[in-house]
C-alpha cells in the first residue's frame, strides 16, 4: 500500500518559515520524481517545486529564491523548506510521487499552510 504522509504545516506570520516533510512508504522511492503542489481556496492546484531522481530541481516563479525542495533517499522523504512566507502562500500543500518509467502517480492527503498575522 502506497502512502505519502505530509507533515509540518501550520500557522505562520508573514516573513516566517516552515519546513514541510513528506514520508513515502510502499514505493521504491529512488525510482520516483517527487514534487510539491498547492491549492488555495477557489484556485486550481499548482506545481510549487519538483525534484528528480537525480536531484535536479524546478520551482514555480512565485517561490523561486524563497523555497527549497530536497530529498533524502535513505529516509524515503522529500522536504520543502519555505522562507519569507507571504499571505499568498496560504494553501493546502500536497506531496506527489511520479515513477520515472511507468508514470504511476501518487498523492498525499495534504497539509494546510496558513500565512497570517
Amino acid at each position: 500500500q502506497v502512502q505519502l504522509v505530509e507533515s509540518g504545516g501550520g500557522l505562520v506570520q508573514p516573513g516566517g518559515s516552515l519546513r514541510l516533510s513528506c514520508a513515502a512508504s510502499g514505493i521504491f522511492f529512488i525510482n520516483y520524481n517527487m514534487a510539491w503542489y498547492r491549492q488555495a481556496p477557489g484556485k486550481q492546484r499548482e506545481l510549487v517545486a519538483s525534484i528528480t531522481r537525480g536531484g535536479t530541481t524546478n520551482y514555480a516563479d512565485s517561490v523561486k529564491g524563497r523555497f527549497t525542495i530536497s530529498r533524502d533517499n535513505a529516509k524515503n522523504t522529500v522536504y520543502l523548506q519555505m522562507s519569507s512566507l507571504k499571505a499568498e502562500d496560504t494553501a493546502v500543500y500536497y506531496c506527489n510521487a511520479d515513477h520515472f518509467v511507468t508514470r504511476n502517480n501518487y498523492w498525499g492527503q495534504g497539509t494546510q499552510v496558513t500565512v497570517s498575522s
